[in-house]
């Protein structure tokens, strides 16, 4: 199996989770941080539907400037499931397109002048595109926890879901 067919299939599972966590954020309470250093709800749902534009950028760029990014808002849920999923259908069409060799080139993230690193593509996939997505989905599943919102099933059950609350009781 090719890496990029690889990581289509991996992104393809994750976005399935993540999607799950977007479907529960509630928009009603967009304003709540569990503390001053921590992002907003609303804020941080955003960034994780976001992150998916990172693959295009990655696969058909050489690098991505910050220097113009301006946050998206997004007054329903609907309006950010569907950014989402158009995020999710340009990232699986750039991979569905991308051969092997193209994760060896080097890829920049900058804002301006400064540049915050320089890697191979193939580890800007790994560790940006998905590893800081799902650093970024579990941090709104804490989000939930606090505000006593169900946290979606991820790789198994979560304490949420009713087989692990009746194994928890016997």
């Amino acid at each position: 199996m090719s890496l990029a067919q690889d990581l289509l299939n991996e992104l393809r599972q994750e976005a399935s989770v993540t999607r799950r966590f977007l479907e529960q954020v509630p928009f009603d309470k967009l304003d709540y941080r569990p503390d001053e250093k921590s992002e907003f709800l609303g804020r941080l749902a955003v960034h994780v539907a976001e992150i998916l534009g990172w693959w295009k950028s990655c696969l058909t760029q050489d690098e991505l400037d910050f220097i113009d990014f301006a946050a998206k808002e997004f007054a329903t849920k609907e309006q950010l499931l569907s950014y989402f999923d158009d995020l999710l259908a340009e990232a699986e069409d750039v991979l569905q397109n991308a051969e092997d060799e193209d994760f060896n080139a080097e890829w920049s993230m900058r804002y301006g002048e400064t540049v915050y690193f320089t890697l191979p593509k193939k580890q800007v996939v790994r560790t940006f595109c998905l590893n800081h997505w799902i650093h970024h989905r579990s941090q709104l599943g804490t989000y939930f926890r606090n505000l006593g919102i169900k946290v979606p099933a991820t790789y198994g059950p979560s304490a949420d879901d009713d087989e692990v609350i009746l194994i928890n009781r016997l």
